[in-house]
């Protein structure tokens, strides 16, 4: 498996031609998917909600809303903000956000391992090429 960069830098699981998708979900709402862990990628790269937006080619608008979003679906704030701007604003990970986003990276890994085998290979011999 590598971590590919996509748009903005940002990463997603892939391995060849797979693509993994996970979401946990928290009643009917994701608490976290591919999504959510790109913004918090984007977070920690950045140290800034605003720039994760733009390193994502997202507003800020959506952007805090995933956030906000992430920090109410957990038992502790995975993201923390700091009002301000420049030097004395920003936003970072917490340290249970961390863990959540190695957590969810972690299953991504074990998801592409599994699916390594006979009946994948098989559908991958089965797809046609591209033109």
């Amino acid at each position: 498996m590598r971590i590919a960069r996509a748009t903005g830098g940002a990463q997603v699981a892939i391995d060849g031609p797979l693509k993994v998708n996970v979401q946990l979900l928290r009643g009917v709402e994701p608490a976290i998917g591919p999504g959510k862990a790109l913004v918090l990628d984007a977070i920690e790269r950045t140290g800034s909600i605003s720039a994760a937006g733009r390193d994502l080619k997202m507003s800020y608008r959506r952007i805090w809303l995933l956030v906000d979003s992430l920090n109410q679906a957990w038992i502790e704030p995975v993201v923390e903000t700091r009002v301000g701007g420049g030097k004395t604003g920003g936003a970072q990970l917490t340290q249970f956000g961390e863990k959540v986003l190695a957590c969810y990276r972690d299953i991504e890994a074990r998801m592409v391992a599994a699916a390594a085998g006979p009946d994948f290979d098989w559908l991958i011999g089965a797809i046609k090429p591209e033109d």
